[in-house]
């Protein structure tokens, strides 16, 4: 069953969980006007117990450097937590942003929800991370 997390006239998210994976399916854009409530839904779930998520980008026509921040927010928080993030439906353009910003190689795209969900969650599933110096 899917619950709604955020709603506001900007940007909706809500979550299911399929096969140990919080699927958090995000629509609208991306940028410095949402960043917060999408990083408080993800902190909020965490704080529920879950762990790892699928960042669902389907419904994102727009994703900028401002929202790749956000995104390495989240990791890091759901990494604290010993979790795992994979990423769904990144457009050519938002891959692009991930690209540029050096974090391409980082995380585990996949087309779909339905395919980063097909196998359960793993302990090694931000194994691509960079870990910090010291």
């Amino acid at each position: 069953m899917r619950t709604t997390v955020i709603r506001t006239e900007d940007i909706a998210a809500s979550y299911d969980v399929v096969n140990g994976w919080t699927v958090l399916e995000v629509d609208g854009e991306v940028d410095i006007h949402t960043r917060s409530r999408i990083r408080e839904a993800v902190l909020e779930l965490l704080g529920e117990g879950h762990r790892h998520f699928v960042l669902d980008l389907c419904f994102v026509p727009f994703l900028d450097s401002t929202g790749l921040g956000t995104v390495v927010a989240v990791t890091k928080d759901i990494r604290g937590h010993e979790g795992s993030l994979r990423i769904a439906c990144p457009s050519a353009r938002m891959f692009r942003v991930f690209e540029h910003g050096g974090l391409a190689e980082a995380y585990e795209f996949y087309d779909s929800p339905q395919e980063a969900t097909r196998q359960p969650p793993s302990p090694d599933g931000l194994a691509r991370w960079p870990r910090p110096h010291g």
